[in-house]
């Protein structure tokens, strides 16, 4: 279950670059099919588009072993609580899944909001997500990082299992991207570069997350990025064979089956960047066997809007050759840092958010403003109920 479902049709900036050149590309939505281009950009956006400092001041050549200490926080130290509902008071739905639902809550103590993802067990266990589920937990338990959702503690009842998280005012960056249709250069280079550090600290900390798309990715109240929903994510310090992800973003070894490690992320990161500036997925089709034969082919076209620089990235991050994919070289992630097209960012900045993001979202912030949220019919809640629990030794540590 994405964090929030989908988002409503509220008014955005228009962040497409101004072009002379028809695109033939079609607007991908991950759920169905494409839907064309209803209209070609028409000027260009006033969005920030100098990723070194707020200030301005020209950037500072990095090296990796200058910065990997700044750009690699320590696990959380933060203590992960025991909640019940008796702590939160519920406000409304902000999105729903297979397994449950998620709402904005707000505390009885301290007055903040935040969210509760709630999951039903049987339907957990139905869909043979138990392994995900508790490594959900477990990874969000031991993460902490500024572009990761924080987690503030988890509980369960009978029927139900509950996790504790900010509540990301924002919305999701695939509502964004929808609306806009493509981002400029400058833009899908910022977020670009907030997913590179977030993904470089899980590596750091032998955490695959295996699920990057734009619907995993959250804008906070002030337009940077929080990542969110490790139901996929996996702790493991050699290799693994689970074929798991959304089959448009899914690195062709964890099709075939091959034993895969960290790589399979950076791959997911150049569909990620290629998305954001196309509009749509390098590999998109009408089913998803079809999207994994065109994955297989290796057979990527490169739109002319897109920049010589980016194309270089790409092509080194989008191919099957685990001996030329950078991240996953000697370097490391510091091959793609230190990569032309990321030439203007200054990394530690980025990272103790000291750059102006290019789009702000358009709501007050800790109010619980959920207006960039659809409205869902509410049901009633068969929370809190203790009794007889059939999952209790599935789910102990909860």
């Amino acid at each position: 279950m994405d964090y929030y479902a989908e988002q409503s049709q509220s008014t955005t900036p228009n962040l497409q670059e101004s072009s002379s050149q028809s695109s033939s590309a079609t607007a991908f939505t991950h759920s169905g099919a494409p839907t064309p281009h209803t209209s070609q950009p028409t000027s260009v956006p006033t969005v920030a588009t100098d990723l070194s400092v707020a200030s301005g001041q020209p950037p500072q050549p990095t090296t990796s072993d200058a910065i990997s200490a700044s750009l690699l926080p320590q696990r959380s130290t933060v203590s992960k609580g025991k909640y019940s509902l008796t702590d939160f008071q519920i406000m409304r739905t902000l999105g729903t899944g297979s397994f449950g639902r998620v709402h904005l809550v707000r505390s009885v103590h301290n007055g903040r909001y935040y969210a509760i993802k709630v999951l039903k067990k049987q339907q957990v266990v139905k869909m043979k997500q138990v392994e995900h589920t508790n490594d959900e937990r477990r990874m969000l338990k031991l993460v902490e990082h500024p572009f990761l959702i924080r987690m503030w503690g988890t509980f369960q009842d009978s029927r139900n299992l509950f996790m504790v998280m900010d509540y990301i005012e924002g919305g999701e960056l695939f509502s964004l991207l929808r609306k806009s249709q493509r981002f400029p250069n400058p833009v899908a280079k910022f977020y670009a570069a907030e997913v590179t550090l977030a993904l470089e600290y899980l590596h750091s900390h032998n955490i695959i997350y295996r699920d990057l798309k734009p619907e995993n990715i959250l804008l906070d109240r002030n337009g940077h990025i929080k990542i969110t929903d490790f139901g996929f994510a996996k702790e493991v310090s050699t290799v693994t064979w689970t074929l798991c992800g959304t089959p448009d973003y899914i690195a062709p070894e964890v099709i075939t089956t091959k034993p895969y490690n960290k790589s399979v992320d950076w791959w997911s990161l150049g569909v990620l960047i290629f998305e954001m500036l196309a509009g749509y997925t390098p590999f998109y089709d009408s089913t998803p066997m079809k999207t994994y034969e065109k994955i297989l082919s290796g057979k990527v076209h490169y739109p002319s809007i897109m920049s010589a620089d980016v194309v270089d990235l790409l092509k080194q991050l989008i191919t099957a050759d685990l001996t030329r994919r950078l991240g996953n070289l000697s370097n490391g992630p510091a091959d793609i840092r230190n990569h032309p097209w990321f030439a203007e960012v200054v990394w530690e900045k980025l990272l103790l958010k000291d750059i102006e993001t290019p789009y702000e979202p358009p709501i007050t912030a800790g109010v619980g403003d959920s207006s960039l949220f659809d409205h869902y019919p509410e049901e009633q809640l068969d929370y809190g109920i203790q009794g007889e629990d059939p999952y209790a030794d599935v789910f102990k540590d909860f």
